[in-house]
């Protein structure tokens, strides 16, 4: 059986060159791509194209001169736009076909393969929300010989599906704005690396069975199910969505959005935004509990989930291990090195190890450039393990375009924050860390958040405040040394030494080594700030005031 393609790419044997670069840029972005220009010299027109241009996501059309007068081109795009797959792009100035002149056209003419072109990233952008938008919503039924499980095997990405949203309000103008929020929302999720978004036309049946929702979620290798209402509650809308797990209908999340009418207009973008991001940090938190529950057999994706999970807890050594486990199982996958990058990058910024986990974790980023040049993730990570190598001038172009690009993304502006502070920038850090727990307020990163908030405030001399995100940290995860070793230092700057004491007791209690590392930490963080040697004598101070003992 022939695999559906994401992207049929329609060209000509002259712009086979100009070709080449979208098909490859496509497959860097993760997109299966059918493209051959030598079946279109002739009269026959091979039989398996014809399939995979009727069966393919998105046709992409490349315009140019020499492709308008092509009967092969024009007639792929005909049969596309009759399908609802068609995204031309001019690669050169020309006349296109009448019937498309009213075609929305991106305008690529100048483009040569730049990963960071605008015009490109637009028209990516577009690409990945329409081959996500096609995503069928039923799997073919097993072959007579195919074990029973086969048509319930999962995916490696999760699978969602935003169910129509419930008008509750009884009002005709709320049914536009519940629909437009489900279409929204797909647009935004549907840019996600880590989750698969149906199309609304995909789920619209569900609403006409609930009874049997869940099962037919099951049977479409749905893992997720969002659902939600739209009501007035006097002078405002209230939008409740809740998160629903399709492998028993158990409700994982759920969250009441409010905004006052008069203004909704111009709040519903930043609405849909908010939405989309505390659901993608609750798939997340659900994939790493579901990946850590799992005893064995793991994929490359559970191992890179188990990882992350292991990161965010502070469990480095367990975290390399298991981003080395999904690199033997995928070795070519640019993810799993960035994602051993970064817990090796670990490593550097809490000073525990030699050099070689730097140069590893260099490495490893370099491979996965190499492997996945596009990939957002790939970006992210890689910025952020270039940061907590002690490079953050390095890390900084990564990760401000993967937040110029996906806004919404909290782990991003939560690198970018850290490589900020690096640079003594720390309004600016403030600023992305708040805006992060904002965009993602219970991920299972929220303490290591908490506490880089903490650190941000301390720069900047609001001490009061740096200890209160101290002490909220520290509720949530007392045993990290990190949030304790700083906290300790913010008490002994206000002059309360008797608590300074005894909270960086705690800290070498779960560092052993921090006696001969506390020093260095600081110098990573407070770098050309005015208030180093301050930090240094407090330093000093509190590791003889707790003892060698300790």
């Amino acid at each position: 059986m022939m695999t559906v393609p994401d992207i049929f790419l329609s060209c000509t044997r002259d712009d086979q060159a100009r070709a080449r670069i979208f098909a490859e840029a496509f497959t860097a972005q993760g997109f299966t791509v059918w493209w051959d220009v030598g079946l279109r010299t002739g009269d026959a027109y091979d039989e398996v194209t014809e399939a995979a241009l009727r069966a393919a996501r998105a046709v992409v059309v490349l315009w140019s001169k020499k492709s308008v007068q092509s009967r092969w081109v024009r007639s792929e795009a005909t049969l596309a736009d009759r399908n609802k797959t068609l995204l031309p792009c001019m690669i050169e100035a020309c006349e296109r076909p009448i019937m498309f002149e009213l075609t929305q056209t991106a305008e690529l003419s100048h483009w040569h393969g730049e990963a960071d072109d605008t015009a490109w990233s637009a028209f990516l952008s577009d690409v990945q929300r329409f081959v996500a938008r096609a995503v069928p919503a039923t799997v073919a039924a097993p072959a007579a010989n195919a074990p029973a499980s086969a048509a319930r095997q999962k995916p490696a990405r999760p699978v969602l599906a935003v169910l129509p949203f419930m008008n509750r309000s009884g009002l005709k103008e709320d049914d536009f704005f519940a629909v437009g929020m489900v279409e929204d929302i797909i647009d935004a999720l549907s840019l996600s690396r880590t989750i698969r978004v149906l199309s609304s036309g995909a789920t619209a049946a569900y609403r006409r069975n609930a009874v049997d929702v869940v099962e037919n979620a099951r049977l479409a290798n749905v893992r997720y199910l969002l659902e939600g209402n739209v009501r007035r509650v006097g002078d405002t809308l209230r939008v409740t969505a809740q998160l629903i797990d399709a492998e028993d209908g158990g409700v994982l999340w759920t969250r009441r959005f409010d905004r006052p009418l008069p203004e909704l207009a111009a709040l519903q973008e930043e609405l849909v935004m908010e939405v989309a991001a505390h659901l993608g940090a609750q798939i997340t938190r659900a994939e790493m509990e579901r990946a850590l529950k799992k005893p064995g057999d793991l994929n490359a994706w559970e191992a890179m989930l188990r990882a992350m999970a292991a990161t965010t807890r502070g469990l480095l050594d367990l975290s390399i291990i298991e981003a080395e486990r999904a690199i033997a199982l995928a070795p070519d996958n640019g993810v799993a090195h960035v994602t051993l990058a970064f817990a090796l990058s670990g490593k550097v910024v809490y000073h525990m190890g030699e050099p070689q986990w730097r140069d590893r974790a260099r490495q490893h980023v370099a491979r996965a450039l190499e492997l996945d040049p596009g990939n957002p993730t790939v970006h992210m990570w890689a910025g952020w393990a270039y940061a907590w190598c002690q490079q953050p001038e390095e890390g900084l172009p990564y990760l401000e375009r993967v937040v110029r690009r996906r806004p919404t993304n909290a782990m991003a502006r939560h690198g970018l924050g850290s490589a900020y502070l690096m640079l003594n920038r720390n309004q600016e850090a403030l600023a992305e860390w708040e805006m992060a727990e904002r965009l993602a307020p219970g991920s299972p990163n929220h303490y290591n958040l908490l506490g880089f908030i903490a650190c941000a405030l301390l720069k900047l001399g609001r001490r009061a405040e740096a200890l209160a995100r101290f002490d909220e940290s520290v509720a949530l995860l007392p045993t990290f040394f990190y949030v304790q070793f700083y906290r300790a230092l913010a008490l002994e700057l206000m002059g309360q030494r008797e608590a300074a004491i005894a909270g960086m007791a705690r800290a070498r209690a779960g560092y052993a080594d921090l006696p001969n590392v506390g020093a260095d930490l600081v110098r990573s963080w407070w770098r050309d700030h005015h208030e180093l040697p301050l930090m240094l004598a407090g330093v000093e101070t509190l590791m003889a005031a707790t003892g060698p003992a300790c």
